[in-house]
């Protein structure tokens, strides 16, 4: 009988017949995976809440009233980007950061009617 022990490996190689695991918690990736949705939901949705407000107010006056329901679509998904973001991490959606989703809509009323 042999007893002499394997080779031991270098501590930068994974040895196989023994997993480590990862050294971070599983509260921090969960942490992380949250903040990188948020911020893609929240910018998307926003891309398209100003653009709802740039059409709105270069929409032709054939039309009574298209560019201030566009303005107003703009505001109501740029504040469902903030309830979005909000809810995703786990927030109540009410909040005073619902007022930053109004902004799109009530910049593009503004260029409109100036």
């Amino acid at each position: 009988m042999d007893t002499s022990q394997p080779a031991r490996r270098p501590r930068h190689l994974m040895d196989p017949a023994n997993p480590q695991r990862p050294s971070v918690e599983s509260r921090e990736i969960t942490r992380v995976q949250q903040w990188v949705l948020s911020a893609l939901v929240a910018t998307t949705i926003l891309h398209v809440s100003v653009g709802l407000a740039v059409a709105g107010v270069f929409a032709d006056g054939s039309r009574a009233g298209a560019g201030v329901g566009l303005n107003i679509l703009a505001s109501v998904s740029g504040v469902g980007a903030v309830v979005a973001a909000r809810l995703i991490h786990r927030r109540s959606p009410l909040s005073w950061w619902l007022l930053l989703g109004l902004t799109p809509g009530v910049a593009g009323l503004w260029f409109m009617l100036h």
